[in-house]
């Protein structure tokens, strides 16, 4: 058994999560950010990888206090389980991703890297090997193990292509921002892969809405 999965991201019109330069890219407006923290507040855990942790630093928190105390009042805790995968272990327990918020934190990592993660987050999240490289099927079954029945993936690239590529995915939300990146140096929302839905067989088109200037086309992978 495993939770439910939704993939989400913001990117341009050209596909791009973010530019080349060393500032984050904001791709989406006030709008579209109050839907995915609502969103959020629907979830029991949300994913990023190491590497989104890294370069964007996220909190992960749910944003609204009404919707943190409508949490609570369900007997959940105001901000969803923070989930992580890393190769290396190697990541800074100073992080806000770790320090923020008393949301349970999990490290996902390989085996080869378990005894860093141990060594350097040991303290401040549950740290969990999952083979090497890390087998995403094993780390939603522990996920389900914990009572997480809703998860969010939130990135980056590397991530997405991961579960989409391992057929893990249940649904995907793209919020399209009107303006183009058009830097090859710049990261697209997935990479290279074999992908379940393509061309001969495709994913369902379930919504799309317009949130301030950006789009949301929602999808599910049946």
């Amino acid at each position: 058994m495993r939770p439910y999965v939704l993939l989400k991201c913001a990117m341009s019109v050209d596909g791009y999560l973010d530019d080349a330069s060393p500032d984050r890219l904001l791709l989406s407006g006030p709008e579209d950010f109050a839907r995915v923290d609502l969103e959020r507040a629907e979830m029991d855990a949300i994913l990023v990888g190491a590497t989104t942790i890294r370069k964007d630093n996220p909190r992960l928190m749910v944003r609204s206090d009404q919707l943190r105390q409508e949490r609570m009042e369900r007997g959940l805790p105001e901000t969803p389980v923070k989930v992580t995968l890393t190769a290396s272990g190697n990541l800074d327990p100073a992080l806000p991703f770790f320090t923020t918020g008393d949301a349970q934190k999990i490290v996902y990592t390989t085996d080869s890297g378990l005894g860093l993660a141990q060594q350097r987050l040991g303290k401040v999240a549950d740290v969990v090997s999952c083979g090497d490289p890390v087998d995403l099927s094993v780390l939603l079954e522990d996920l389900f193990s914990r009572g997480i029945r809703r998860l969010m993936v939130e990135g980056g690239a590397t991530v997405h292509t991961q579960f989409l590529t391992a057929g893990l995915a249940d649904e995907l939300q793209l919020s399209v921002a009107p303006f183009f990146v058009g830097d090859s140096r710049a990261v697209r929302f997935v990479g290279d892969g074999h992908f379940p839905f393509n061309v001969s067989r495709r994913m369902v088109l379930a919504e799309v809405a317009q949130h301030g200037d950006c789009a949301l086309l929602r999808y599910l992978l049946p």
